[in-house]
């Protein structure tokens, strides 16, 4: 069978903070500062997601710089522990706007959905509703908001969720998630997994509490332009990370070869326990895998992890589109 990119070498990559708050919600730092900061670091992509407010921040973009339309939702629980909100159960979810152009500001702001967070059924029809109007869902920080795989595992129509939120690791050391993500992949959920920082910026840069960079989407795509982003987002041509950088991933037969930058870890997770790895000995790195894989995985994502404990993880690929994708090869 011909060699298959999984994930492409060459072409343009655009690092995205794809979670941000600014001071048109609970933020502390203003669009423009916002901007300013992360292109300062490299970044060509910032969502703008403040709490229950939609604005679209498109005399931000320039050449060098999308600015991307967004908001965060919220679903609490109610009747519980007497609104001590730090022991609320809560749904949060990122709304990114593929269309902006056909939104106004007010009319979006509007569409919060109703505190009936007990209701999967309405949960799951306004979901449904945003995507209709063009939007791509994003699951967040699962840990934070008090939940397990009984309270997200039936939510419908996410195009995917967050597998690492740095706000929240800061917060309380809890804001990797890879087993959350592995839960929905096993129950059917075929959604993707962004890493954001979720910045609020109450710490000063340098200070070890500040929430900005540390963890970003690297996403492939022709040009820096809404467009080619957001078809870029749709079919998942990115992958996330806290520092670690993927130079290659393909598939050749029944060959798995991944390329990196030096890690200590190369792990491959599949839909059961069994996982293909490589880790490094004392003193040495790794840039470079081989698995054999044998057809039973279910589906494969990469997880590599660095000497700092830094992860960057793809998406995951399942064995039966891959299957389809190397049929369209051949031809």
């Amino acid at each position: 069978m011909k060699e298959i990119q999984l994930l492409p070498e060459q072409g343009n990559y655009y690092k995205a903070n794809l979670h941000c708050h600014t001071t048109y919600s609970d933020g502390e730092l203003t669009p423009e500062e916002v901007k300013e900061i992360y292109k300062e670091q490299g970044y060509a992509v910032v969502a703008y997601t403040d709490h229950r407010q939609y604005h679209n921040f498109s005399h931000l973009s320039d050449k060098d710089f999308l600015a991307i339309s967004a908001m965060e939702v919220d679903i609490n629980e109610f009747g519980n522990v007497q609104w001590d909100f730090s022991r609320i159960k809560t749904y949060h979810i990122n709304l990114y706007d593929t269309v902006p152009h056909t939104h106004s500001e007010e009319s979006i702001t509007k569409l919060q959905p109703e505190r009936k967070y007990y209701d999967m059924e309405y949960i799951n029809r306004y979901i449904d509703e945003m995507n209709t109007m063009g939007f791509l869902a994003c699951y967040n920080h699962p840990y934070w908001s008090l939940q397990s795989c009984s309270d997200y595992t039936g939510l419908k129509g996410l195009w995917g969720m967050e597998i690492y939120n740095h706000g929240c690791e800061l917060d309380g050391l809890y804001g990797y998630h890879p087993q959350a993500y592995d839960e929905m992949l096993r129950e059917g959920q075929r959604i993707f997994c962004v890493a954001s920082d979720d910045n609020h910026n109450s710490y000063p840069q340098g200070h070890p509490f500040n929430d900005s960079f540390g963890g970003f989407t690297m996403i492939y795509a022709k040009e820096l332009n809404y467009p080619e982003i957001m078809e870029a987002l749709k079919k998942g041509l990115f992958y996330s990370s806290m520092g670690p950088e993927f130079a290659k991933i393909t598939l050749s037969g029944n060959r798995l070869i991944i390329k990196c930058s030096p890690v200590k870890k190369i792990y491959v997770r599949t839909q059961g326990r069994n996982c293909h790895r490589l880790a490094a000995s004392e003193g040495e790195l790794l840039q470079e895998a081989e698995f054999v894989i044998s057809g039973k995985e279910g589906y494969l994502r990469v997880d590599i992890e660095d000497e700092k404990g830094r992860h960057a993880n793809t998406n995951a690929w399942f064995l039966d589109n891959i299957m389809k994708m190397q049929l369209e090869e051949e031809g």
